[in-house]
């Protein structure tokens, strides 16, 4: 049952949001944007309600050699990385590898007759997974930015409930993002021993090294032991946050602020 629910929870949220960031439309509400589609590159001119202004975007409208079959949405660029990141993690790849049964549900549980042969052949490419995360850091800095600049809206600064919406999804991708094995590996995992000599920076009173890369380690370390959770809670508030901006840019519900 768990493998199962867990496929349909990932059908149901990723689902959502490809139809979303294909859509193009009523994914921003002066000042919110949807982060299926942020930070937006381009942006269609015409045709879109609700889309992204041509002002916000970074690059301004879609050009002419656009492919006319294609839709116009910002979701091309920059916001996959996310998608490209999530495929590749270490959690969603053990809830999908077990989902559709090509490996048994526990180790200790008798699966299906098939040999599994790891991560090679055909799924050699999810060691990209550490390269995918610099592309979730720099989509995260955006996403900040994003939530930031929410604060303001024609140049006058307030606070709506899209604005705390926008933070909140900031802050749980990031937790997700700081819990990552490429990332705890990549600030502190290369080294073997922090108190060993070798490594360098000494160690305190109590024993624990001084090396700033131990104290990010460790940090990565909390995140890592709820990566789990705060993957599947950034998940479902990505949704949450495009959602209610589809909401509000449609005139389905009305957005409380102070402006």
């Amino acid at each position: 049952m768990q493998p199962a629910a867990t496929a349909c929870g990932l059908l149901l949220l990723f689902g959502y949001l490809t139809v979303r960031a294909f859509s193009g439309t009523y994914v921003w509400y002066d000042p919110y944007i949807s982060p299926a589609v942020a930070p937006a590159l381009f942006t269609p001119a015409s045709g879109y309600p609700g889309a992204v202004p041509v002002a916000h975007a970074w690059l301004g409208a879609f050009p002419a050699w656009w492919p006319a079959f294609l839709p116009q949405t910002p979701a091309f660029f920059i916001p996959w990385m996310a998608l490209a990141f999530r495929f590749t993690c270490y959690y969603y790849r053990g809830a999908y590898y077990k989902a559709v049964a090509l490996t048994p549900p526990s180790c200790a549980v008798r699966g299906p007759a098939r040999r599994y042969r790891g991560e090679t052949m055909l799924l050699l490419f999810q060691n990209l997974h550490r390269y995918t995360l610099y592309g979730a850091l720099f989509l995260i800095v955006c996403l900040w930015w994003e939530g930031l600049s929410a604060f303001f809206r024609d140049g006058q600064f307030g606070v709506g409930v899209g604005t705390i919406v926008m933070i909140v999804n900031a802050a749980l991708l990031s937790a997700y993002i700081l819990g990552c094995h490429s990332w705890r590996h990549l600030v502190g995992g290369r080294l073997d021993c922090f108190s060993c000599p070798h490594a360098g920076g000494g160690r305190d009173d109590a024993g624990v090294s001084r090396l700033p890369a131990y104290a990010l380690w460790r940090s990565s370390t909390w995140f890592n032991e709820r990566h789990l959770l705060f993957a599947w809670c950034s998940l479902v508030w990505v949704v949450l946050t495009d959602f209610y901006i589809y909401l509000v840019a449609t005139g389905t519900i009305f957005d409380r602020s102070t402006w």
